[in-house]
């Protein structure tokens, strides 16, 4: 994963529980890096030893530390990186949604080394849609509902969210069923 990613990871530990802290989160998750550099390509495997280091350190679940991680990278991650790309991404949550599944055609010019996940949308109703997660990485479900969540605070709309496929209950891929009112 790019550095930006495990940037991200920094800023929300930082932001929330102070540099110590990370310090404490690098050191468990034996990552000797001084700083990521957002545009190098890093190995996954250091991405999810500081999720599970983070975990351990703030004495969260993994699936809420990577909640938070998705709303953080919302917030403050694609705000500052992508501003303009999430502004054009739509008027409304739904909009917002719907147009996912381009989103990362366009980050790829960006990133040229990027393996981004796949989105797809499907069942759209007024209040409701069905939003389809691919990934070749494992274990980041959590972080997706993450995002979703962040999303619906970007657009200030309440949202509920069920996972009503999942790739740990050996389907295919991750289905989330997004209701909004």
């Amino acid at each position: 994963m790019y550095g930006v990613v495990n940037k991200a990871i920094q800023g929300l530990v930082t932001e929330n529980f102070g540099e110590e802290k990370w310090l404490e989160v690098k050191t468990k998750a034996g990552i000797d890096e001084e700083s990521f550099l957002s545009n190098e390509s890093y190995p996954d495997a250091y991405t999810y030893k500081l999720a599970a280091a983070a975990s351990e350190q703030l004495n969260m679940s993994l699936s809420d530390v990577l909640i938070a991680f998705g709303e953080y990278w919302i917030a403050k991650t694609g705000m500052q990186h992508y501003g303009e790309l999430m502004k054009a991404g739509g008027q409304d949550l739904k909009e917002f949604l719907i147009n996912l599944p381009g989103f990362h055609s366009r980050i790829m010019l960006i990133y040229p080394k990027l393996q981004p996940p796949e989105f797809k949308i499907t069942d759209v109703q007024s209040l409701s849609l069905h939003l389809h997660y691919y990934s070749d990485r494992p274990g980041l479900k959590y972080f997706v509902y993450g995002l979703i969540n962040g999303l619906a605070k970007m657009f200030n709309t309440p949202v509920t969210i069920e996972i009503i496929s999942d790739r740990d209950l050996g389907h295919h891929h991750e289905i989330y069923k997004v209701n909004w009112n």
